[in-house]
């Protein structure tokens, strides 16, 4: 848990995500906080880069409450009636978007630090679901779900006084942010008329396939052919270029569909004029090469983030596409002449996936700290392995589970005390999930005892019955 911290101040982070454009400079007093802060974040990147060691969660927790002292010292200085964003307030979000990697990679993902980085990146996706108006429903429930589900770590934190009032303000001003964003795309779909509600699924449908299909290399002829005939065939049931409900009665909101199928249409035609080009020009060659780059790490890292993922390598990733996103001008990539090149699809698919992917790994993210990672991964396997053994059956004996008995018995020979300590003596976070695995595991090896001990005694009563008869047979022929 996270140490008391000073309740007064931190007002300075209500103005951080906003766009603000007073106070751009620096004060002669705020020259030392931000060396301050700037030497925090370089500690926090120093350990962020050593791979040699685990993070552990006192080393955390010593540079949030550093933070915390640079920011109540900024909050004497400051008018609290003042909006300010100059290089120390940028600086003072970098550090706490790290801090807040840092608390899910030691496994503290119920705290309200941990939130930070999760809600910046749900605000990215959505407001390029809002930009793009490519989106339904059933787009918008995680969102709503995953928010409600903060708000409520957050809400139990400010309770219980765990962290200063002002960060607990701040993330809930965040969150409200968010669910004004979900709450407009929601609006903007409740006025679709009932009539069109399937067509408009299924043109984001196609759509999302189309720049999916424009992101791939080679031809995509024989994939593409199906989906314009779609195309061809939600067109087809327009009259006078409206969509008709029943009776022939025109429905509202026209525009969002008409204007999403001719978008297909538009990607469809951009797919085909400039597959032999990869579909982007040349001088968006590098931005396409960069954000390819990025989506296959980090694709991989959804397939082995168990085992390879430490939180706090996330970072990177949201610098490089946040540079990337900064590069469009007015919502398109431009070149250096201020022209709109083709592929303008294609890059933003490929951004909006690379946003969505962050989201998924930041969202996954266990409450186990990294040190106490292995020994759940073990336990992991070792429980799917049994669970697949009492699945399908024998015939085994008691050899076949002594390697798991043992594996298990190797894990429960780390524990002190009952529980898993770290190397500098600490308790890690993840402590009752890992038993859980382990008691679990142990249940499961009980139960396949026991069904082998059933396929003895079967076993014995067979040969009991079989010597019985023998003896039997052999009475009877002596009689005769």
């Amino acid at each position: 848990m996270a140490a008391p911290v000073p309740q007064e101040g931190l007002y300075i982070l209500l103005s951080f995500l906003k766009p603000l454009s007073s106070s751009p400079c620096l004060v002669f007093p705020e020259l030392p906080i931000l060396e301050a802060v700037i030497n925090i974040r370089n500690r926090l990147t120093a350990l962020k880069k050593d791979r040699g060691e685990y993070i552990k969660a006192s080393d955390v927790n010593q540079l949030y409450q550093a933070v915390v002292k640079q920011v109540t010292k900024l909050n004497d200085i400051r008018d609290d009636k003042t909006a300010y964003n100059n290089r120390l307030d940028t600086t003072l979000a970098d550090v706490f978007s790290l801090l807040s990697l840092f608390y899910l990679t030691i496994g503290k993902t119920k705290d309200t630090p941990a939130t930070y980085c999760q809600i910046a990146s749900m605000r990215q996706i959505l407001n390029h679901m809002n930009e793009s108006a490519v989106y339904n429903e059933t787009d918008l429930a995680p969102f709503h779900k995953r928010l409600t589900e903060l708000r409520q770590i957050i809400q139990q934190d400010a309770e219980s006084g765990r962290h200063p009032k002002a960060l607990v303000k701040l993330l809930d001003r965040q969150l409200n942010e968010c669910d004004a964003i979900v709450k407009q795309l929601q609006d903007s779909l409740s006025v679709l008329s009932p009539e069109l509600i399937p067509i408009h699924q299924r043109l984001v449908t196609i759509r999302r396939q189309l720049v999916a299909l424009a992101a791939k290399e080679g031809s995509h002829k024989a994939e593409l052919k199906p989906l314009l005939e779609e195309l061809r065939k939600i067109d087809s049931t327009r009259v006078d270029g409206k969509f008709l409900g029943p009776g022939g009665v025109v429905p509202a909101s026209q525009a969002i569909c008409s204007s999403l199928l001719e978008e297909c249409f538009e990607i469809a035609q951009e797919i085909k004029a400039h597959e032999d080009s990869k579909n982007v020009a040349s001088s968006l060659k590098p931005i396409y090469d960069r954000l390819t780059e990025i989506r296959a790490e980090l694709e991989s890292l959804v397939l082995t983030h168990r085992w390879s993922l430490r939180e706090t390598d996330l970072w990177n990733y949201s610098l490089s596409l946040q540079e990337i996103d900064r590069m469009r001008v007015d919502g398109k990539f431009v070149d250096s002449e201020g022209n709109r090149p083709s592929g303008q699809y294609v890059l933003l698919y490929l951004l909006r996936r690379c946003y969505g992917l962050i989201y998924r790994l930041l969202s996954s993210s266990e409450p186990v700290s990294e040190e106490l990672m292995p020994i759940a991964n073990k336990l992991s396997t070792i429980k799917k392995c049994l669970n697949e053994v009492l699945k399908y059956g024998g015939p085994f004996n008691p050899r076949d589970l002594y390697p798991y008995q043992l594996a298990l018995f190797q894990i429960d020979s780390m524990r002190k005390d009952g529980r898993f300590v770290g190397v500098d003596g600490s308790v890690p976070e993840g402590q009752g999930i890992i038993m859980a695995h382990l008691n679990e595991c142990h249940e499961l090896v009980e139960m396949l005892k026991e069904s082998m001990d059933e396929g003895e005694t079967e076993e014995d009563e067979d040969d009991y019955d079989y010597g019985t008869t023998e003896s039997e047979s052999e009475s009877e022929s002596d009689a005769h």
